[in-house]
């Protein structure tokens, strides 16, 4: 597996290096004048706000520095050791803001949409597919910019920068190397990372690439065995490889054009010792999951050099984009023993038993257009900066299973026996449990930010304009699944105006209070609105698609404060949700689905969510900084009374670092409150309190160096990720679902 990862990475960097290499020399060659003269020119670097839009008041920003320093791998680490606010389920590989996750939360990486993934076999994720030393930049948006960001940002975005050449290429230099390598002991893993880039003239270009190889994680669980009392992790060997390369051609009077191609992949295969023993062979039971993503995007950014023009900027991505799930099983089944023990039982001679496997994919390809100008203009005696922006995309979703067994070929309907013999009543493969899907969506925003009382006090007004339509496909594997009833659902199609409203109040450079109310809205998933999975004689889990879009009215008050030695920020916010999209039960069990009935999707419930949250910063001397985040929220069902299990619990980081020219070293305390507020049947959390420590030395001796080192949950506390455990478990196996004890890393960086 490794090597045929390492194969298709260097297969794909090969390409995307030789379409530099011409980019370049055709830049060389553009230098040197028709007439033989040479002239040596200054090159124009144009840096542009790469975020995909410009900050607001309710966005904080990650910059590379605080990544490397705290040694900030993942969202895992970034919810540790930077902001409260932000928490990873690893468990459906989504992230949580404010109480919401998976597709309620937007993630874009340069401007462009990365969609939450979810299929019809409960196979998650896609938002742990990101190498972190490939980060310029991370910006977060908590809470709905309905002006700005259109279906999917009820919780926030998230706004991942990766490096330009312009990052790691130093002032008065044409070229800058970077090198990397790291070990985890959480995971038992190596990693390797590189990052080279060059400027010549007006061109500039980047290759940055990682490697990364390891295990299952080292939790605290120490049953071992075979079966559903296991709590020790599955043993697990996982590759992870990623490919970036960017080419930038600068033009004189403020224009950039950009090419970006990238590719990651994730490889993990385990040994499923947890599975069901009564059904499989014992240690026969292997597992996969995979990840990949590919993108090739365009870029266009224009920053005007003077004031006073037609326009100050714009910026605009083409792009296309790919992401792959995949899930296999490889297994050797057992004969079932209630077969022969059930008298007449139509399976009594050859009830499965033998070879088992599955081949289960979801892949999306996505194309798309996004951007934004800026123009600065007073009229009359007032100052306005107005920003106008949209996008469009078309995504087409493809779902498939593929799989071999020996069930026989029968009318599960006519089966009598519902509580008899049900492996094969539960097995279908080699068709699909939903359509393929063309989704379409398309999206224009405008918003004026208005300067009055001699810029005291800033209106920002600004309202997008969003529809979408997701048009599902007639397939033949669609029509070879065995619940499927001859009929194509409908296409769903909705428009949708999110307003917004935003005073900012700037009482000195350096402070401001600011107070916003926005809408904001997400539409059904193809998932949600078309999925057809089960088969007669067991169950079904069918979409609607019927559903509305879900929407929401968020308010929020707030203050920013910054200079060099003081920094602030604290917000209270309280958000209000229509037409949540529930998961109901149509049918009891019992008729063609005796097992266990048939179950839904409809727009029921009403959520509430509120909460407060405080980031702040001190350098209180030479050399030393502390700094503190906490995040608070609560949420109910209104219609249930229910509280949400995607709420987290108080959260807060207190930390304290040095600072000195040549080394440094920092530690931090994490702590969690219980989780106490749950529906029904939920897991408790108990509350915890973890120390992390980390330090770097960069030695005079060895220009470049950089050695760091961290220690993570010093104390070896154990302890639960609330929004990580499902909503019901065995206490007796809940150490499964614990979290890393004592751990460290070591990393070695050299800058050429």
């Amino acid at each position: 597996m490794t090597r045929n990862l390492l194969a298709r990475l260097m297969c794909g960097s090969a390409g995307t290096l030789l379409i530099v290499g011409i980019g370049t020399g055709a830049a060389l060659a553009q230098t040197v004048p028709q007439t033989g003269e040479a002239i040596e020119l200054a090159p124009i670097v144009l840096k542009r706000n790469q975020s995909g839009t410009e900050a607001t008041p309710l966005t904080t920003t990650t910059d590379r520095e605080t990544i490397q320093k705290r040694m900030v791998d993942n969202f895992q680490d970034l919810g540790r050791r930077v902001d409260a606010g932000v928490n990873f389920n690893s468990a459906s590989k989504s992230i949580n803001l404010r109480g919401l996750d998976q597709d309620r939360v937007l993630t874009v990486i340069d401007g462009i949409r990365v969609p939450w993934l979810a299929d019809p076999r409960d196979m998650q994720g896609g938002l742990d597919g990101f190498d972190f030393d490939s980060f310029a930049k991370i910006d977060i948006t908590k809470g709905a910019d309905s002006s700005r960001y259109g279906s999917g940002a009820l919780g926030g975005v998230i706004q991942l920068r990766t490096l330009d050449p312009s990052d790691v290429i130093e002032e008065g230099r044409n070229w800058g190397a970077v090198t990397k390598g790291a070990y985890d002991s959480s995971d038992k893993s190596w990693r390797t990372n590189a990052t080279v880039a060059a400027r010549a003239g007006n061109t500039e270009f980047l290759v940055q690439g990682g490697y990364r190889q390891g295990h299952e994680k080292d939790i605290p669980g120490d049953i071992g065995g075979y079966g559903a009392g296991r709590t020790e992790q599955n043993p697990l060997d996982y590759d992870q490889g990623n490919v970036l390369v960017k080419l930038y051609q600068n033009v004189e009077g403020g224009h950039r054009f950009g090419l970006t191609g990238e590719i990651f992949k994730r490889d993990s295969d385990f040994d499923n010792l947890i599975g069901t023993s009564s059904s499989y062979v014992r240690d026969s039971f292997k597992s996969g999951e995979n990840y990949d993503r590919k993108r090739i995007s365009g870029s266009y950014d224009y920053i005007a050099p003077e004031k006073g023009g037609w326009l100050d900027e714009a910026h605009a991505t083409v792009y296309w984009t790919q992401q792959t799930l995949n899930t296999t099983t490889d297994a050797v089944r057992l004969r079932d023993p209630r077969a022969a023990a059930i008298p007449g039982d139509p399976f009594r001679y050859g009830f499965p038993s033998g070879v088992y496997k599955r081949d289960n994919e979801l892949n999306l390809d996505a194309y798309g257009f996004t951007g934004y100008l800026i123009k600065e203009a007073e009229i009359g005696d007032i100052k306005h900066k107005f920003r106008i922006g949209g996008e469009i995309y078309r995504q087409d979703w493809h779902q498939y299973a593929a799989g071999v067994d020996n069930c026989p070929n029968v009318d599960w309907t006519k089966i009598r026996q519902p509580m008899g013999p049900q492996t094969c009543r539960m097995l279908h493969a080699n068709s699909s449990d939903m359509p393929d899907v063309q989704s379409t969506g398309v999206g224009i925003y405008a918003e004026d930010d208005i300067e009055l009382f001699n810029g005291r006090l800033t209106l920002t007004p600004g309202g997008r304009f969003d529809w979408y339509e997701h048009s599902p496909q007639s397939t033949a594997a669609y029509a070879n699944g065995p619940n499927f009833n001859g009929t194509l659902p409908g296409s769903s199609s909705e428009s949708r105006f999110t307003p917004k409203l935003r005073a900012t109040y700037h009482a000195t450079n350096d402070l401001d209070f600011y107070a916003q109310w926005a809408q904001g809205f997400r539409a059904p998933s193809a998932l949600e609105l078309f999925q057809n999975y089960g088969a007669p004689g067991s169950y079904a889990r069918v979409g609607n698609a019927d559903l509305k879009s879900e929407t929401s009215n968020g308010f929020e008050i707030g203050t920013k404060y910054e200079s060099d030695k003081y920094a602030l920020s604290a917000s209270v916010f309280n958000n209000y949700y229509r037409n949540f999209i529930d998961t109901i039960t149509i049918a009891p069990p019992g008729g063609d689905y005796p097992v266990g009935g048939i179950t839904g999707y409809a727009n029921l419930s009403r959520v509430h969510i509120y909460g407060a949250e405080l980031n702040g910063r001190i350098n209180f001397a030479d050399h030393w900084v502390t700094w503190a985040s906490v995040a608070f929220s609560q949420g109910k069902n209104t219609e249930t009374d229910q509280y949400l299990n995607s709420i987290p619990p108080i959260r807060a980081i207190v930390g304290l670092g040095y600072n000195a020219d040549s080394w440094g070293a920092d530690v931090s305390l994490t702590m969690a409150a219980a989780r106490d507020k749950v529906s029904t049947g939920g897991f408790v959390a108990p509350g915890y309190g973890i120390v992390d420590t980390t330090a770097y030395w960069e030695p005079k001796f060895a220009k470049g160096m950089k050695i760091q080192a961290g220690v993570f949950n010093v104390f070896d506390k154990k302890y639960w990720n609330a929004t990580d455990v499902p909503n019901s478990i065995n206490l007796a196996t809940s150490d499964r679902y614990s979290e890393v004890g004592r751990s460290f890393r070591v990393s070695l960086t050299q800058k050429f």
